[in-house]
């Protein structure tokens, strides 16, 4: 189904449907792929599994069970999927997609939420199997249902975490459970011994908490490779994160070998994205030499040979001082190495090989839009890449790895068209940084823009520090829908932004309100001078997270007076509050240290310092489950504002984490938003508004 829509408000895009990456096939005729689509007429989700045809588009329904999650190929037209019941239960379902829903088939039910599969055929027509589920100390299935009753609420804590994201730490954690499909008699069943825990008694953890999945472990033939954190050392501190290696034999692990570490010497900081090469004889992932360090410069490796671990070695592009940033791989024939990699804005595809670590050759072999899955057809030299940009959130194009050509196969908006959106709306800039360098911008203008008039400017701040604007789909922040209010929207990657070198991110360390804060004053400056269309005179600023930071540190310096409104999310009051987070590595290396050790930097940076100087009309939001940066940062703001008599207005979710994720706050979120900036900048003013601030001054 395709939304129609003439213009582009909050309530298109938040109604949109979603489209999962698509997965094809081992023939790569077809693609699974899941939709999602919210309704706020009936205040209701409705959730999809279909597939499409590869070779002539077409696209047929396998179930709308909204419960059903996680599909995964297990045949040439048979696929599994989990459906959960309320008892906190979870089904394995089989079913064959060219026939009805009815017709699914239940493997096997377990006492306890699966989540994450995948799975890998064998010669034999069976099929290895794995999945997570949060695991008791014990190495069983939690199963909330059989916990005995409990007469308090009371949580004690003598190590950290004590939280993270936005869950309190429990004793069970996160646990691969595999097992080997058989067909017998027409029906799946797990070979003996069932699905088993592969991590029972290691202390290993994996997929990592919060944001981990597939990515962290995949599976060959004849084993099983994975990354899980460190645990001789305390995960609030350190990012130190392994790879390890399972031999399989029969469907389970090998007899007596455990989890195998591959070791790296020199880097002690994340691993991540490990995945087999086609024969299974190597393994390609990447790894970070901080353990204090999130944002360090991932170094693409590959294990040349899984019978030694030992084996590894960089690949060329990573050891140079390259401008992309490797995220994932995926592994061709004749070991072709195909990189997912960030640069200037947008996530690309490069073709290097592991035949020739050590020649240094990259090619680029798509550049549209941010990628954000790729996997090869059957056996062929041909990729299917899911995609997303200022303007697309879904597109599946055949890439030929071969001559670089690129086939468009389905576009969730047809290219924006559906959204009212156009590609002339996208462009970008690039001008003269603090530090003398070029630092680029994201630019996006409204639909009906004639350059021979002026818009008020939206100035987007991300967060981070350490990430980017991209040209990429978001239902958070999204340029579109304020350039489609009747603004140009700007989007700069200042310093501490990834994707143009690692100098560029590491020269934030210990200088949050410094060079970056220059940068987008020396941004503001050029579009003032340079940009005749931007109506710098009636601007506002929008920050999240490290961009809500960057708010305040405005707020309190010259820049501030530059604006007509400030909106801040889940921003930070004080830096000297940062030991209230959860991942303490992160406060840790971008103070230079802990807070007793380097109060200094601590207090050199800190926006509560400069209160004195707060005057501009501020929305603030803040989120109950915030954990990252708890909610008391956002009451000091508005506490500050209110007593200042600063026109000001507080936005709170009760049951939202750092991000604003449900359909109907989401909704809220840009209503106040919009109308906050719209009303400043003069696009629409709000008479209720006016009106409640002038009782301040009374």
């Amino acid at each position: 189904m395709t939304i129609q829509a003439s213009h582009f408000t909050p309530e298109v895009m938040l109604s949109a449907p979603r489209r999962s990456p698509g997965i094809p096939n081992a023939s790569g005729k077809l693609l699974l792929y899941t939709v999602s689509t919210y309704d706020f007429t009936s205040h209701s989700k409705t959730s999809q599994i279909r597939v499409l045809s590869i070779p002539d588009g077409h696209s047929h329904l396998v179930s709308e069970d909204a419960s059903a999650y996680d599909p995964v190929w297990i045949g040439e037209e048979e696929i599994t999927y989990f459906k959960p019941n309320e008892r906190g239960c979870t089904a394995l379902v089989n079913q064959n997609v060219f026939q009805a829903a009815e017709s699914a088939e239940m493997v096997q039910f377990f006492a306890g939420s699966l989540a994450n599969a995948k799975a890998k055929r064998l010669d034999n027509g069976n099929v290895y199997f794995c999945c997570s589920a949060p695991t008791t100390p014990k190495g069983e299935l939690y199963w909330p249902a059989a916990e005995p009753k409990k007469h308090s609420s009371a949580k004690i804590y003598t190590s950290l975490f004590v939280r993270h994201w936005d869950t309190w730490a429990s004793e069970n954690e996160n646990s691969l459970w595999f097992g080997e499909l058989a067909k017998r008699d027409g029906k799946w069943a797990f070979e003996s011994p069932g699905l088993t825990n592969l991590l029972a008694n290691t202390g290993l953890s994996s997929p990592i908490p919060p944001f981990g999945g597939t990515g962290d472990f995949d599976i060959s033939k004849d084993g099983i490779v994975f990354v899980a954190k460190d645990p001789k050392l305390n995960p609030a501190r350190y990012t130190k994160s392994d790879l390890y290696y399972i031999p399989l034999e029969n469907g389970a692990a090998s007899k007596g070998k455990g989890p195998q570490m591959i070791k790296t010497q020199g880097l002690r900081g994340y691993s991540m994205s490990p995945v087999f090469s086609r024969d299974g004889k190597k393994v390609a992932f990447t790894r970070m030499k901080s353990d204090q360090y999130e944002a360090d410069r991932p170094r693409l490796l590959v294990v040349t040979n899984i019978s030694d671990l030992d084996s590894v070695e960089e690949f060329a592009e990573s050891k140079e001082t390259a401008q992309w940033r490797p995220d994932s791989v995926v592994w061709g024939k004749d070991d072709q190495v195909i990189v997912a990699a960030e640069r200037h804005g947008r996530v690309s595809l490069w073709e290097l090989s592991a035949r020739s670590l050590k020649e240094g050759k990259s090619k680029a072999l798509f550049q549209q839009g941010s990628v954000s899955d790729a996997k090869f057809l059957g056996d062929t030299s041909t990729l299917l890449v899911t995609s997303r940009s200022r303007i697309e959130n879904s597109c599946y194009s055949i890439l030929n790895t071969q001559d670089g050509s690129v086939r468009e196969l389905s576009s969730s908006s047809k290219r924006g068209k559906s959204f009212g959106l156009s590609r002339d709306q996208c462009s970008e800039l690039w001008y003269k940084g603090a530090a003398g360098y070029d630092v680029h911008a994201l630019v996006m203008t409204p639909s009906n823009f004639d350059k021979s008039k002026t818009y008020p400017l939206a100035f987007l701040i991300h967060g981070g520090p350490q990430s980017a604007w991209m040209d990429d789909w978001s239902t958070r922040w999204n340029p579109a829908v304020f350039a489609e209010q009747g603004y140009v929207v700007v989007c700069p990657n200042p310093t501490g932004s990834t994707g143009y070198g690692q100098d560029h991110v590491d020269a934030i360390t210990e200088n949050w309100g410094g060079t970056p804060y220059e940068d987008l004053v020396k941004c503001f400056d050029h579009l003032e001078k340079e940009v005749s269309y931007v109506d710098t005179k009636n601007a506002v600023a929008l920050g999240g997270s490290y961009g809500g930071y960057m708010i305040n540190w405005i707020q309190g310096h010259d820049l501030g007076r530059k604006f007509k409104a400030l909106v801040c999310h889940d921003g930070i009051f004080s830096t000297l509050n940062q030991w209230a987070t959860e991942e303490l590595f992160f406060t840790e290396h971008d103070f230079g240290g802990t807070l007793w050790d380097n109060r200094k930097a601590y207090e050199k940076w800190d926006p509560a310092n400069h209160t004195g100087q707060w005057q501009t009309p501020t929305l603030i939001i803040h989120s109950e489950l915030d954990y990252r940066l708890p909610i008391s940062e956002g009451l000091a703001m508005f506490n500050v504002l209110q007593a200042r008599k600063v026109p000001s207005k507080l936005l709170m979710f009760p049951d939202e984490n750092h991000w604003v994720l449900k359909p109907e706050n989401s909704l809220v979120w840009h209503r106040e938003v919009l109308n906050w900036i719209n009303h400043y900048s003069g696009i629409a003013k709000d008479a209720a508004l006016e009106a409640e601030f002038e009782k301040m001054h009374v």
